[in-house]
């Protein structure tokens, strides 16, 4: 059984979710704020001369998916960089460490804070889209799917930052030079076919393509990439990272001083 101290894991599960509840101004809110403004200027402004219709979609519904996408990214890579590294910062990470807590429940412990965030998170968008564009889902359980796998990657890409990181400035590196190009590459706000054939090929290897496409495929039943090559993307990638983290935090890597 992986899980041998489930009443521990439940307490550094709960202590994740109150961190960031109590500061919901600063993680909630933001989420909420920014989905409506992007809604308001692409969806109902620019999306006006976006024409979909082939496709039988609006640009708003379009976007509606890759929005979810990158708010779920954000706020679960947030949460568990955040939390791992001001742990380190603080030095209060060895009273996790010395906890009868197997690295496994440690790290499934942090995850499950951003996972919850992440939620959270994406109910909020998809409840504030849905004055923008009321629509049903088309395919509830990918949504689900794509929902949980999607935090579990970036969670996991952000304790690895948090690992990596020696102060604040190295902690912001991956999620400015590297996770949020590569959101925006993916599709969130742009069909494939509208870019150049020359580019289109380099975002076959981009796997926020998938990530995107997978999400979109759920919510609206419409995707660039086949539905099965996304899922298989997102789970192969959740599973590494997770395994990776899990390794780190029993060699100890940045951890014991």
């Amino acid at each position: 059984m992986l899980i041998n101290n489930p009443t521990g894991l439940i307490a550094l599960s709960k202590r994740e979710i109150t961190r960031f509840l109590s500061v919901a101004t600063q993680t909630l809110i933001p989420p909420l704020i920014s989905t409506t403004l992007f809604l308001s200027i692409f969806g109902l402004t620019l999306g006006k001369r976006i024409d979909l219709s082939e496709a039988g979609i609006t640009y708003l519904a379009f976007i509606i998916p890759g929005l979810m996408t990158m708010q779920a990214i954000t706020s679960s890579y947030e949460n568990a960089s955040s939390s791992l590294f001001i742990s380190r910062w603080h030095n209060h990470v060895q009273e996790v460490l010395l906890s009868p807590l197997s690295y496994f429940e440690m790290v499934l412990g942090i995850l499950i804070g951003s996972l919850t965030r992440s939620a959270i998170v994406i109910t909020s968008v998809l409840i504030v889209s849905l004055f923008f564009n009321p629509m049903p889902i088309s395919h509830p359980f990918v949504v689900l799917y794509f929902a949980i796998f999607i935090p579990i990657i970036f969670s996991c890409c952000g304790m690895l930052a948090a690992l990596w990181a020696e102060d604040f400035n190295m902690l912001t590196m991956w999620n400015t030079y590297i996770i949020m190009p590569c959101t925006f590459l993916g599709g969130v706000f742009h069909p494939m076919n509208l870019i150049p054939e020359k580019i289109r090929f380099f975002t076959q290897f981009n796997p926020m393509y998938y990530l995107v496409s997978g999400m979109r495929y759920g919510v609206i039943g419409v995707s660039d990439a086949s539905i099965v090559r996304c899922m298989t993307v997102a789970g192969i990638l959740a599973v590494s990272v997770f395994c990776l983290v899990v390794y780190l935090f029993k060699i100890g890597y940045k951890l014991r001083t």
